[in-house]
Formats: structure tokens, sequence, C-alpha cells
């Protein structure tokens, strides 16, 4: 019979695997879009990464702290050891990148979006995008480590 504790680390997992995922893949199609210089199509994929962003990865934002207190817990570990110090020194790194991304996405697309059919994307989209791309990084490589922390539990002192 599953108990609750692992009905809690499902979900832990599952959003994990919803927060990165569609970070990756909103990523992925936002950059493709920004080095196409099409602005009507940089302009439907903002729209779509903008909308997956607040359906997806903000709900999976929300899911990953309060399951993963509830597991600490649930689990009896100590709030305060190191690995778990690590953990959410990351996941601040990560949503202190993740936020501004949004605005940028939101900034970018409506600079294509109001661009006339067939015009280029002009440089203030370039230099927001290139703000994102950058901003990505630190996020990405944050929650590569979380997971790691997760599975090694380490004994960090």
């Amino acid at each position: 019979m599953i108990g609750a504790y692992e009905i809690v680390k499902w979900l832990h997992v599952l959003s994990s695997t919803v927060l990165f995922g569609t970070g990756l893949g909103t990523a992925y199609y936002m950059l493709r879009a920004w080095r196409s210089g099409k602005a009507p199509l940089a302009a439907s994929v903002g729209r779509m990464v903008v909308e997956a962003d607040w359906m997806f990865t903000l709900t999976a934002g929300f899911v990953q702290p309060a399951t993963g207190i509830a597991m600490i817990l649930m689990a009896g570990w100590d709030p305060w050891s190191g690995w778990l110090l690590a953990t959410y020194v990351l996941y601040a790194i990560a949503l202190a990148c993740w936020a501004p991304v949004v605005v940028l996405q939101i900034k970018a697309t409506r600079i294509a979006q109001r661009l006339p059919e067939g015009a280029s994307l002009p440089p203030r989209y370039h230099r927001l995008m290139r703000v994102w791309f950058l901003l990505g990084w630190p996020a990405f490589f944050s929650l590569m480590a979380i997971f790691l922390l997760m599975i090694a539990k380490p004994a960090i002192h």
C-alpha cells in the first residue's frame, strides 16, 4: 500500500519533471524562434512560452517547495542539514533567474507582436533575448545540481 510519504514524494518528482522539462522545452523553442529572426514566429512562440511558464513552470515552482517541506517533516530530516541548505540556495538562484526571464519573454514577445509583417527583429529585442539567454544558464545548472543533491543526499558540513 502506498502511504502519504510516497504520494508526496511522487508529487515532488512529478513537479520537478514538469519544472525542468517545461523550462528546457520552452527555452529551446524560444531560442529557435529568436534565432530565426522572424518576427511573426518570435511573437507566436513567445506567446505560447509565456503561457506555458504561467501554467506549468509557476505551478510546479509552488509544488516543489511545498512537497519538499512536507517530505522533510514526514521523513524527520534535519531541515538545516548541509545538503538541504544547498538545495534551498540553488532553488533561490533558479527562481531569481526565472522571474526576470519571464518578464524578458513578455517584453520581447510584445516587441515582436507590434512589428509589421516582414519586419526584422529590432536591436532591443536582441538585447532582451541575450539577457534572457544568459539568465537561463544559472537556472539550468542550479536545477541540475538540485537533482544530484536529491539523489545523493551528501553529508555537507
